[in-house]
């Protein structure tokens, strides 16, 4: 899928309402932690952002998830977005997620263009309201990961992240020792669950329901 064409679309879908929790649900582990929607979210949060990158190689449109290094805590050994905590010099979420890309897989932040964002989620294990940003490199980047932060890069094509074969379910245990039901995106034989596939999950469904 041409990345110009997709860029186009993506300005499109982003000129329409976000979906919010109608989109988060479709990914979202079950039973449902309401704890994760605005009544129920602690006033003492921590803010983070993300960015879902699109880039291009040869014909196709290419997404870079991380995997993170297996160690002590909530998220370690996940799958995610490059991205991470905002910090008092970020002058908003945006930069937070730019700065952070950079930091982890070793992007040119200043030719990141941004295009918008999708509705923030709220992590309960972690404390963190984390804002998913959307933006785009107009040439193949040259990866270079921090091995502290990132374990390894997953290049997804675009049109693969679309395709409704790769979302599956799973049992997983919760930090609280809680079994859940999981829908995951099924990725390079990599799970990816949790607050990044309901993110995904807003993407598709606003992707999928707009016309364009």
């Amino acid at each position: 899928m041409d990345l110009k064409k997709v860029v186009k679309r993506l300005e499109l879908m982003l000129e329409h309402p976000l979906p919010g929790r109608l989109g988060q649900i479709t990914m979202s582990p079950q039973p449902i932690d309401e704890k994760r929607f605005a009544s129920m979210i602690r006033d003492d949060h921590r803010k983070g952002a993300v960015l879902m990158l699109f880039y291009p190689d040869a014909d196709n449109s290419f997404i870079p998830f991380i995997k993170r290094p297996s160690y002590p805590g909530v998220h370690g050994g996940q799958i995610a977005l490059p991205g991470g905590k905002w910090e008092p010099e970020d002058s908003d979420l945006s930069i937070t997620a730019i700065r952070e890309a950079e930091e982890e897989i070793g992007i040119d932040a200043s030719k990141v263009k941004l295009l918008g964002k999708l509705s923030d989620v709220y992590i309960p294990p972690s404390n963190f309201m984390v804002s998913p940003y959307i933006g785009f490199l107009e040439e193949t980047p040259i990866f270079h990961p921090d091995p502290k932060e990132v374990e390894r890069i997953i290049n997804c094509p675009f049109p693969l992240l679309l395709d409704k074969n790769i979302r599956k379910v799973t049992k997983v245990s919760a930090s609280s020792g809680l079994s859940l039901e999981a829908p995951y995106f099924d990725i390079e034989q990599e799970v990816i669950w949790g607050a990044t596939a309901m993110m995904l999950g807003e993407f598709t469904y606003l992707w999928d329901s707009t016309k364009f």
